[in-house]
């Protein structure tokens, strides 16, 4: 989407003035009784609308993202942008050499086309495994969710605890539609990926990630060849 195009009307700017109030509130309260809390940016409007917020607060929040190697060149632009437009060092997590060589090594550079559980077997070794070093030694991690955004995050509570991580996690933009997020955008003057001005709402991986059609769902452009309901890369899912 692009938020210059975006018509923000007095009722729409209301709410986002509302939900956004909210999410400082809930943000601050974590903040100060779930310590030491960290923010997993994945630069997508979402994150960024919370990245704004945090900033902006100045709430004692780590930041930070994982480079899975294969990434499009407008994230990095994003992430050098992030970087100048806030004052902000996201602290980087890369994969393990060895887990993506073995994987590469074993099925091919591009397995993750051949079955889900070839794909999630990449996801694991470039998302999951990294993440799992980012969330040690913390209390709550901070997500970008969106009930809208998927069949899968039906029912996405604003606090949770996450099991398979063994810390509580939380969804602060869990009620948000697709164009509170983007007023929020507007009116702020958050910067943002510059391929969701080509029609990718929902970016991952380069090769995981399309542009989508109009009346396509949010998520149709990731992971494109598979199913709906498999449609999560390892990150979310509940044990």
């Amino acid at each position: 989407m692009n938020p210059n195009l975006l018509n923000v009307t007095p009722e729409l700017a209301a709410s986002v003035a509302t939900k956004t109030a909210a999410v400082k509130d809930l943000l601050s309260e974590v903040a100060n009784t779930a310590a030491p809390v960290t923010f997993a940016n994945s630069l997508g409007a979402e994150d960024m609308v919370l990245t704004d917020i945090i900033a902006s607060t100045e709430l004692p929040i780590e930041i930070f993202s994982l480079d899975t190697g294969r990434l499009p060149l407008e994230t990095y632009d994003l992430m050098a942008e992030v970087d100048k437009h806030y004052g902000i060092k996201l602290k980087i997590y890369f994969p393990l050499a060895e887990e993506v060589e073995s994987f590469v090594r074993n099925h091919g550079i591009n397995a993750f086309y051949e079955s889900v559980a070839l794909r999630k077997a990449c996801c694991y070794a470039r998302k999951v495994e990294p993440l799992k070093r980012a969330l040690a030694g913390k209390q709550a991690w901070i997500t970008g969710l969106r009930v809208q955004q998927a069949t899968t995050r039906v029912g996405l509570p604003f606090r949770e605890y996450d099991e398979g991580n063994g810390l509580e996690k939380i969804n602060p933009l869990s009620d948000w539609s697709e164009k509170e997020v983007w007023t929020y955008i507007k009116l702020h003057k958050v910067p943002y990926n510059a391929l969701h001005e080509k029609f990718y709402p929902s970016i991952g991986c380069a090769p995981c990630t399309r542009a989508i059609s109009m009346g396509e769902d949010v998520r149709a452009g990731r992971w494109w060849w598979e199913n709906p309901d498999s449609k999560e890369c390892g990150l979310h899912v509940k044990e």
